[in-house]
């Protein structure tokens, strides 16, 4: 699979990771504007820890994305491990919030 599905695919998991929780309005998309729309539209506190997952997941994408017409490099490999990682960390916040409710990130 290319680089670029790679990076298609983390995108769409984590989107589908966040909306599998019961929101106001899902996340559309990884932009900046994405998540602050979703962010108000939802009433979550920037400082919650699934924001600053969700924030730098969609960083290190957008990094990533930069760097998909470059030979692949150790840097790539080793940001593609880090939002695997991160995609995990979420996917336990979104499990946190079915446990809890979303008192816990409101």
């Amino acid at each position: 699979m290319s680089e670029f599905n790679n990076r298609i695919s983390a995108q769409r998991d984590i989107l589908l990771l966040i909306n599998s929780a019961e929101w106001s309005e899902e996340l559309y998309g990884l932009s900046s504007g994405a998540i602050e729309r979703w962010i108000t539209a939802n009433n979550i506190k920037k400082q919650s820890a699934l924001i600053q997952l969700i924030q730098e997941a969609a960083s290190k994408l957008f990094f990533l994305s930069n760097k998909s017409q470059e030979q692949i490099t150790d840097e790539y490999r080793m940001l593609s491990k880090e939002v695997q990682d991160l995609t995990e960390k979420i996917k336990r916040e979104v499990m946190e919030i079915y446990n809890w409710g979303q008192s816990k990130i409101k």
